[in-house]
């Protein structure tokens, strides 16, 4: 995830639902490092104040695939999430367990309908 990212969702001024949606691809071998990562978030992120949803998928037809989806309440939230220390930790982790950087893109809150 980069500075880009998060400024992104520092520069949303309406209110609303933020939706981050984060590709990541394991390194070889990795697969299992990379699972146990991705689950291990699962519970902290989602005791956040703000977090609406996180859920963490992998691909079952290409195993160390993973996408995650995020919903938070604001972008102070968002914000919030990528300054905590249990992402932080995973972060330093990710150039070696993945295969390259993740892809990270955050939505604005929806348009009415």
């Amino acid at each position: 995830m980069t500075d880009e990212t998060t400024a992104a969702a520092t520069d949303f001024t309406s209110a609303g639902v933020i939706t981050a949606i984060a590709r990541l691809q394991a390194r070889p071998g990795l697969e299992a490092e990379v699972r146990a990562q991705a689950l291990a978030l699962v519970s902290p992120t989602r005791a956040e104040p703000g977090n609406i949803s996180y859920r963490a998928y992998e691909d079952p037809s290409a195993p160390g695939a993973w996408v995650v989806l995020e919903e938070w309440a604001d972008g102070a939230s968002w914000d919030a999430h990528m300054a905590s220390p249990h992402l932080a930790e995973a972060l330093a982790r990710t150039g070696a367990l993945l295969a390259g950087a993740p892809v990270v893109r955050v939505f604005p809150p929806a348009l009415p309908s």
